[in-house]
Order: C-alpha cells, then sequence, then structure tokens
C-alpha cells in the first residue's frame, strides 16, 4: 500500500543521524515495546507480516510523531483490538484510570483471532514451479499499487534491474498479512543502478533489493 512508511527515495527528511555507540534500547520503555510487539503477534494469532500492515495502518501524523518504538505500541495495540482481545478504546480508557480519572472500561468483546492455512514454520518453502526468471536476466519491477501489504518499494516500480541471484521460496506477506494464505513463490536478487532508480543526479552506487516472482515481469 502507499503510505508514509514508504520514504525509502523520497526528498526531504535531512541527514540521517548516526549514533557510533548507540545501546540495544535507549530507553527502558523500547526493550519493554519490543518484548510487547512480538508477545501481541502470539497473542492475537497473527504474523509478522500482519504486524507491518498493522504499522503501515497508522496515521500518517501518528507514524512519524510517536517515533519508532512508539509505532511498535500502536501497531500492537491495533493487532490486539483487531482480534478481539481487547476492546476498542481500552487502553486509553485504562491509562486514564491509572492517572486517577473516573473512567469506565469498555466491555469485552468476542475473541476473532485469524486463522489460515499453514504449509510449516517460519517463511521458506519448497515449492515445484520452475523459477520464472534466470540469474543474468534483464526484468522490471511492475507497477503494483495495493491498498492491501506490499513488500515491493515503491521506488522500484516500472524499473528495469538485472536478477544477480535466486533465494529460497517464501511465503508472501502480501498474502500472509491478510490470512489469504500463503502463495509461497521464487524470490530474486535483483540489482538496480541508483541512477536508473532516482536519476542522473543520484549518487553512482548500486542497490540489490530482494523481490518475490509476482513482483516482476519480463522485459521486451
Amino acid at each position: 500500500m502507499d503510505g508514509i512508511h514508504d520514504m525509502g527515495g523520497t526528498h526531504g527528511w535531512g541527514t540521517v543521524a548516526i549514533q557510533p555507540d548507540e545501546p540495544v534500547f535507549e530507553e527502558q520503555w523500547h526493550a519493554r515495546t519490543f518484548a510487547l510487539g512480538l508477545a501481541s503477534m502470539g497473542a492475537s494469532g497473527t504474523n509478522l507480516d500482519a504486524f507491518r500492515h498493522a504499522l503501515e495502518r497508522l496515521h500518517p501524523v501518528e507514524y512519524l510523531a510517536d517515533g519508532y518504538y512508539g509505532r511498535w505500541l500502536a501497531a500492537a495495540e491495533l493487532l490486539l483490538v483487531d482480534s478481539g482481545v481487547l476492546a476498542p478504546g481500552a487502553v486509553e480508557a485504562r491509562a486514564r484510570r491509572l492517572g486517577g480519572e473516573d473512567v469506565v472500561e469498555p466491555a469485552d468483546v468476542e475473541v476473532r483471532k485469524p486463522s489460515y492455512e499453514r504449509g510449516g514454520p517460519g517463511s521458506l518453502r519448497q515449492i515445484d514451479d520452475e523459477p520464472a526468471f534466470e540469474v543474468g536476466q534483464h526484468v522490471r519491477a511492475r507497477d503494483l499499487r495495493k491498498r492491501g501489504h506490499t513488500r515491493m518499494p515503491a521506488y522500484v516500480r516500472g524499473r528495469t534491474g538485472v536478477v544477480d541471484a535466486r533465494r529460497p521460496a517464501a511465503v508472501l506477506p502480501d498474502s500472509t498479512a491478510h490470512f489469504t494464505g500463503e502463495d509461497a513463490q521464487h524470490v530474486y536478487t535483483v540489482r538496480f543502478e541508483s541512477t536508473d532508480l532516482w536519476g542522473s543526479d543520484a549518487e553512482v552506487s548500486t542497490v540489490y533489493i530482494d523481490l518475490f516472482e509476482s513482483y516482476l515481469e519480463k522485459t521486451l
């Protein structure tokens, strides 16, 4: 889906500040939030792709204002509400009660954890389909514009690159994020030149991106 989360290749964000001695977690609540995010996937019966899609569904202003771990908190809450583990508004009501306000917390709702047929643990799969593309072949990233989740960066849409390597087949996040099945596909590392992605004024470099087979098409 198109959204504020897909910032790759966009301008105006300034220079990335790098801390040479950056700790794993800058604040204690970051570590707790990381654990809560992982726990929310198990409690809601969802998966990593659904968690990423929850991040994408956050309001653009909140996405930028909340910071990295603030987004994780919001996404965890969204997953738990979607699956009925939490009632809508439950977190806000509990926070206000802890702050001393006389607030009635919403009643529990029906738990409705999603389910779909899985072909095994993890994301890698063995498939019988022959790969559609070969190493060294020129391919074009499809101009896909989905309302749902996808792992193809917007900046490669319609751009041509070269298959650099073939990776193990894996479940398609576009499907598993919505619990419609696995749709396991071949995965390719595609090599793009920076000037082909961002124009002749771009810093000259090579970009390698892992792309699912359905994201690609043959060039003429």
